[in-house]
């Protein structure tokens, strides 16, 4: 009888930690980098692209680098870093499938070095997959992009990454 109230005890036990909330697996572990794929929008007679390499969770930031060109306008092409500040509250939000708001900064590189607020919104479709929609000013411009994003290992980052110009 002793035997079996033990065994009952340990699988109470085992059950009640299966059962408990599960961890930040997707979005925090620092094995784990968020890709986020091309996107294109229209401008005036022409096409703005963003693309932005793998960003790396440090400190509740996501940081990377980002392009945008502008065809056919070249001169007004940009490139820069880009920080997605993600709160542990946000992450669990998102890793729960809630559409969550986000904000971040998109710094230019070169002699100006123009900080512009940047926008986001999160909308999970899984735990490892989504579409975001990032807006900020460009030149008294409201730039609004939606692209998909997806939370990969580090290692199929860099395959990932070899497919578009912003290499990790």
């Amino acid at each position: 009888m002793k035997r079996i109230f033990a065994l009952l005890t340990l699988l109470v036990a085992g059950w009640s930690v299966a059962c408990a909330a599960p961890a930040l697996t997707n979005f925090t572990a620092p094995e784990r980098v968020l890709m986020i794929d091309s996107s294109s929008m229209p401008v005036t007679a022409g096409k703005a692209t963003l693309i932005v390499s793998p960003l790396q969770r440090t400190s509740g930031v996501y940081a990377g680098d980002f392009k945008i060109r502008v065809f056919p306008y070249f001169w007004k092409n940009k490139n820069g870093r880009l920080a997605i500040a993600v709160s542990d509250a946000s992450l669990a939000e998102i890793n729960q499938g809630k559409v969550t708001a986000i904000t971040g900064t998109a710094t230019t590189s070169g002699k100006t070095g123009k900080c512009r607020p940047v926008d986001v919104t999160v909308t999970p479709t899984d735990r490892d997959r989504g579409t975001l929609k990032v807006g900020f000013v460009v030149e008294n411009q409201k730039m609004v992009f939606a692209p998909s994003y997806r939370v990969v290992e580090k290692e199929m980052a860099v395959v990932l990454a070899q497919t578009t110009e912003i290499h990790p």
